[in-house]
């Protein structure tokens, strides 16, 4: 027999199944089944997915609520770019938009209170990653995702693109602050 010739029997199917063969087989299914159902009771009870709402949107519509939300709540500027920190009150919208090579504005929030977080993508597709904190979403450009948000704790948070966007990707981060 070589190793370089085909199998004399070409049925392999039609072979009886080893008692270990089995018993792996019945041990990976079994597993795979548990993980399967895990999902959704990791989703529903586990607090481990973030629950988004998501609508079309044009550039120009979210840019234009952006733009309200930063004339209206704007309280300082900070950066060489001049970015406007927005402090919205408790259980408002707020928006932020990114862009090549940034994200739009700095929010200001409240510790405890509850805001809706309205999030797009001008141009590419870009990636929301608030560190420390594990949450992670794609924003697509013409899609405004929606998520409900309560910090719970103080402090700066940065907000990281992890999508690849271009040239200027590793530049591109924002804040968050949490009073």
């Amino acid at each position: 027999m070589s190793a370089i010739l085909p199998p004399a029997e070409r049925l392999w199917y039609k072979h009886p199944i080893d008692r270990v063969e089995g018993t792996w087989i019945a041990i990976a299914l079994t597993w795979c089944l548990i993980m399967f159902f895990m999902m959704v009771g990791w989703h529903i009870w586990g607090n481990q997915n973030l629950s988004t709402e998501t609508y079309r949107t044009t550039p120009e519509k979210f840019v234009a609520k952006t733009q309200a939300m930063i004339d209206k709540y704007t309280v300082r500027t900070e950066t060489d770019e001049k970015i406007p920190v927005v402090a919205p009150p408790p259980g408002s919208d707020i928006y932020m938009l990114a862009r090549l090579w940034a994200f739009h504005p700095i929010l200001e929030l409240e510790r405890g209170k509850t805001y809706r977080l309205h999030l797009t993508a001008m141009d590419y597709n870009h990636g929301f990653s608030l560190q420390p904190a594990n949450i992670n979403i794609q924003m697509v450009p013409g899609f405004e995702h929606v998520v409900t948000v309560t910090p719970n704790q103080s402090g700066t948070f940065s907000v990281v693109c992890n999508e690849f966007c271009g040239i200027g990707h590793h530049k591109m981060v924002g804040r968050i602050y949490v009073k």
